[in-house]
């Protein structure tokens, strides 16, 4: 039997994610049967499952990969950027992240082991936030009468809200303003010297 070359298993692998995405943003998690899976996917269910040991640790693997992919750009730009991109449609997979964000999260309020499965991936994007309050507030550009923890919580805080909102179909065209209100009150307010002194 001629052996499969990781290039070859790499993009198997790439291929089952990109459609699984689709299909469980589409259908949701219990929605994604395994004849939908293969469908969105273009696999049959032995591909698919070579893979990935069953649908949560498929699910669980996209949901890892989103935020792995939300940390990289906090890391860089800040959680604010991350819901400015959910907003315009600039991240690579929007309204499917969406769908898998949301997912996650009705998952997490009503299946107890799950959210003992998802506890061990989900401090990336919070330590990605934090490390990138804890830059901003060295050099400088950080309210610093407000712990790094707090501001954390808030600004995780209102992503879902943004989230939700964005779940419950409400129109999203003009939040820009809000998230520029939310960036601004994290920021450090300098006091500008007087002209009189």
């Amino acid at each position: 039997m001629p052996r499969v070359s990781q290039d070859h298993l790499d993009a198997r692998r790439r291929q089952i994610l990109d459609g699984s995405r689709v299909c469980f943003a589409r259908y949701g998690y219990e929605g994604a049967t395994v004849r939908r899976l293969e469908e969105a996917t273009g696999l049959s269910r032995g591909a698919i499952f070579h893979h990935f040991r069953d649908k949560e640790s498929l699910f669980l693997a996209l949901a890892e990969e989103d935020a792995a992919r939300m940390a990289d750009v906090v890391a860089a730009q800040g959680l604010v950027q991350v819901m400015r991109e959910l907003l315009s449609g600039d991240s690579e997979h929007p309204a499917d992240w969406l769908g898998t964000r949301l997912e996650v999260s009705r998952r997490l309020r009503t299946d107890p082991e799950f959210r003992a499965r998802w506890a061990e991936r989900s401090q990336q994007l919070t330590l990605a936030t934090r490390q990138r309050l804890l830059r901003q507030r060295e050099v400088g550009n950080l309210r610093d009468d407000v712990d790094v923890d707090v501001l954390t919580s808030y600004l995780e805080l209102v992503l879902e809200g943004l989230v939700s909102h964005l779940a419950m179909g409400l129109p999203a065209d003009d939040l820009g303003p809000v998230l520029d209100l939310v960036e601004e009150s994290v920021r450090r307010h300098r006091v500008r010297a007087s002209l009189e002194s």
